[in-house]
C-alpha cells in the first residue's frame, strides 16, 4: 500500500452515526467510533505507521495488466473496490448498516466481504487498530481460527471472519491468507465496542459470522439507501452528482440529533506540508444552516426539519459562557466544549504537521451565523412553540446592539478581528428574516428597532464596504481585497443579481479570484490571515460562483464552471474541501459545504437553462 495515497483516492461508508474512509487498494484508513468526533480506531491517513488501518484486498501484487477500480452501487453508499488481473476478477464489498433507531449506539460495525466473480485470487487481510489517535494501548486475544479481539482501556475491536479465513494474531495485529475460486465468497467483520469493556471482549460476539446474516445486512443496507432516496424530487440534468452530494450530506449527519458534521476527517491540510490542518468533525451553525436550504429544495423535508430542531435546542439553551447567544459551532449532540489539543505524537497527513483535533475556533465572533441561522428558521412553516420565539426574538434583540463590532469572520482567520462586510451581510439578513417571521406568524416583536436596525447595516454596507475604487464589495471596510463569500449577496436578497453594483463586483471576482473556473476564497498574501502558507481554490465558492452567473444571466459560462467542476470530484463523486494547484483535492473529506453547493448550483443552473 502507498504510504499516503491521494486525499481523493477514498469513498466513504457510515451507519449515521460514523463513518469510514477506504482508500482505493482497500485500506480503511480512517475510522472513528462510537461517533464521528470521537477518537479514531484506524487513522494511518496522519501517520502511516502510528495511526493504524486494515486492508482487504485481492493480492495481485505487480501482475502485468493488474487494474484496481473502486465504484459505489448505484444510488447507495455500499463500496466496492474491484481488483481485474490475469487471473480473474475480484472484490471487496464494505458497507455499514445504517442505524435508524435514533438513539447514540456504543456499537459499530463495519462489514467487507471479499467475493471472486471470474478465476481465482489470492486475498491478504492485515487488522492493526491503533485506539485514541495512536495513543493507547491495546491486547489482542485470540478466540478461535476466524475470531479475534482487540482490547484497549476505553474501546474493543472485534474481528470475525467467515469462509476459509483463518486469522493469524502477530503481535498487536492479526493477518490472514486466503483464496478464492469464482462463485466464493468470505466476509470480515469489524465490530467496534465502546460500551462496557471490562470484560475484555471474552462475551462479545461470540456467534459465528454465518453467510446468510452478511446477506440480510447487505440486502438492508441497500434497502434503505434505495427507499431514503425515493423522497428526492430532483429530475434535473446532472442527477448522478446531486444523488451522490446528497447520500454523502446523509452520512455526514448524526441521526441522533441531526447535526450534519462538515467533514468527515480532521487534520487534513489546505496545503500539503501546511499548518491550515483543522478538525471538522463538528456542526457549524452556518453550514448545517445552509444545508437546509439544499435539502428542502431536494425534498429531504425529514433532515432539514431535523436540523431546525437541533438549531432551536442551541437557542433555548441560553447564552455562551462568552455571552454570546450562540456559538459557531458545537459537538453533535450540542455539547460547546470543543478544547483544541496538537497531537504531536502524529506526523501528520504526508508530513503536514501540526495534527490539531478539537477546535479553537468554537470560541471565535462570527456574527454572520445570525443569518445562517435565521434564514434556516424562515425556511420551515413551523418555528416552534412561543418559548422558541420567544428565545429567538431575544437573540435578535440583543443583535440590534451588537451588530456592529468586528469579528473573525466566515473564513475563521487567526489574524485579528476585523469588520467584514459578509458579517454585516449576514446580519442585514437575520434582522430582514426575523422580521418577516414576525409578521408572518402575528409573533410579538420589537418591529420598529428590528427595522431600524436592518436599514442602518444596510446603508453602512454600502458606505463602507464599497470600494470606489475596486468597483466591487470587498473583505472588510479596511481593505480593497475581494472576498467570494460576497457571492451570497444576490442570492440572500441584498441586491438584485443584475444590478450594477453587483455585476461591477462579480468582474472583479472573475479577475481576481477565478482561476480556469476555480475560485479562491481570497488573496491571503492581500489580507494577512495569521497563518502561515497558502491554500488552492475553495470548492464551496466555485459551486456560488456558478450561481451568482446564473442569476446573472451569465448561463454559458455558468455551466461551462459548473461542468469544468464536476471533473475534479474523485473517482466515486466525492469532494474535499479544496483543489490544489496541481488539481489534487486537499482539505479535509469528504466536505459537507462543498455537496451542498453543488447541489444548490445544480438545482439554480437547470432553473435557469429550463
Amino acid at each position: 500500500m502507498p504510504e499516503y495515497p491521494p486525499i481523493a483516492d477514498h469513498g466513504l461508508v457510515g451507519d449515521l452515526q460514523t463513518a469510514a474512509l477506504v482508500a482505493a487498494d482497500g485500506t480503511i484508513d480512517w475510522w472513528c467510533t462510537p461517533r464521528f468526533d470521537s477518537p479514531s480506531v484506524f487513522a494511518s491517513l496522519l501517520d502511516s505507521d502510528r495511526g493504524g488501518h486494515c486492508r482487504l484486498a485481492a493480492d495481485v501484487g505487480e501482475a502485468d495488466g493488474a487494474v484496481v477500480r473502486q465504484l459505489y452501487l448505484t444510488d447507495t453508499a455500499i463500496l466496492v473496490t474491484r481488483f481485474m488481473a490475469p487471473g480473474g476478477v475480484g472484490e471487496v464489498v464494505d458497507f455499514m448498516e445504517p442505524d435508524t433507531s435514533g438513539t447514540p449506539s456504543r456499537r459499530h460495525r463495519l462489514i467487507r466481504i471479499a467475493r471472486v466473480v471470474r478465476g481465482r485470487l489470492p486475498f491478504e487481510l492485515l487488522c492493526r487498530p491503533r485506539f485514541d489517535y495512536g495513543r493507547a494501548t491495546h491486547s489482542l486475544r485470540h478466540l478461535d481460527d476466524g475470531s479475534v479481539v482487540f482490547h484497549s482501556a476505553d474501546a474493543d475491536l472485534h474481528v470475525q471472519t467467515s469462509g476459509p479465513i483463518t486469522l493469524h494474531p502477530d503481535g498487536h495485529d492479526a493477518s490472514a491468507r486466503f483464496t478464492l475460486d469464482a462463485g466464493e465468497v468470505a466476509a470480515v467483520i469489524l465490530t467496534c465496542d465502546s460500551g462496557d469493556v471490562a470484560g475484555h471482549g471474552e462475551g462479545l460476539h461470540r456467534s459465528p459470522v454465518s453467510a446468510e446474516a452478511v446477506t440480510r445486512a447487505f440486502d438492508s443496507c441497500r434497502d434503505f439507501w434505495l427507499t431514503w432516496l425515493r423522497a428526492s424530487r430532483y429530475q434535473g440534468r446532472w442527477h448522478d452528482m446531486v444523488t451522490r452530494s446528497a447520500i454523502t450530506l446523509k452520512l455526514l449527519t448524526y441521526a441522533p440529533t441531526g447535526a450534519p458534521i462538515a467533514a468527515a476527517t480532521m487534520g487534513l491540510p489546505e496545503q500539503i506540508g501546511g499548518e491550515r490542518n483543522w478538525d471538522y468533525r463538528y456542526t457549524w451553525i452556518r453550514d448545517g444552516s445552509l444545508s437546509v436550504h439544499a435539502l428542502t429544495a431536494l425534498g429531504f423535508h425529514r433532515e432539514a426539519d431535523a436540523f431546525r430542531r437541533w438549531l432551536r435546542q442551541r437557542l433555548d439553551a441560553g447564552w455562551t459562557a462568552s455571552g454570546e447567544p450562540l456559538q459557531i459551532m458545537y459537538r453533535i449532540d450540542g455539547e460547546p466544549h470543543l478544547t483544541e489539543e496538537i497531537l504531536d505524537h502524529l506526523e501528520g497527513y504526508r508530513r503536514s504537521a501540526p495534527v490539531r483535533a478539537g477546535n479553537a475556533a468554537a470560541d471565535q465572533i462570527q456574527l454572520d451565523i445570525y443569518g445562517e441561522a435565521a434564514y434556516a428558521l424562515a425556511e420551515s412553516p413551523d418555528i416552534g412553540g412561543i418559548r422558541g420565539w420567544t428565545a429567538f426574538a431575544g437573540v435578535i434583540d440583543w443583535l440590534t446592539e451588537n451588530w456592529d463590532r468586528p469579528d473573525e469572520g466566515i473564513w475563521e482567520t487567526r489574524g485579528g478581528r476585523q469588520n467584514y462586510t459578509y458579517s454585516r451581510l449576514m446580519t442585514w439578513v437575520a434582522l430582514d428574516r426575523a422580521e418577516r417571521l414576525a409578521r408572518r406568524h402575528s409573533r410579538p416583536a420589537d418591529l420598529g428597532r428590528w427595522v431600524a436596525a436592518r436599514d442602518a447595516v444596510f446603508r453602512q454596507i454600502l458606505d463602507r464596504g464599497w470600494s470606489a475604487k475596486r468597483h466591487a464589495f470587498v473583505q472588510h471596510y479596511d481593505t480593497d481585497v475581494l472576498d467570494a463569500s460576497l457571492l451570497l449577496m444576490p442570492r440572500v436578497g441584498f441586491l438584485t443579481p443584475t444590478d450594477p453594483d453587483w455585476l461591477s463586483t462579480l468582474d472583479a471576482m472573475d479577475d481576481e479570484l477565478v482561476s480556469d473556473s476555480l475560485v479562491y476564497r481570497y488573496d491571503p498574501a492581500a489580507s494577512p490571515d495569521g497563518l502561515r502558507g497558502s491554500e488552492g481554490t475553495f470548492n464551496l465558492c466555485t459551486f456560488l460562483h456558478v450561481q451568482a452567473l446564473a442569476r446573472a444571466g451569465r448561463l454559458d459560462q455558468a455551466r461551462y464552471s459548473f461542468d469544468k467542476m464536476l471533473t475534479y470530484a474523485n473517482h466515486v463523486g466525492l469532494f474535499a474541501e479544496e483543489i490544489g494547484p496541481s488539481g489534487e483535492q486537499l482539505g479535509n473529506f469528504p466536505q459537507a459545504f462543498t455537496h451542498l453547493a453543488l447541489i444548490s448550483g445544480a438545482i439554480n443552473l437547470d432553473r435557469a437553462l429550463a
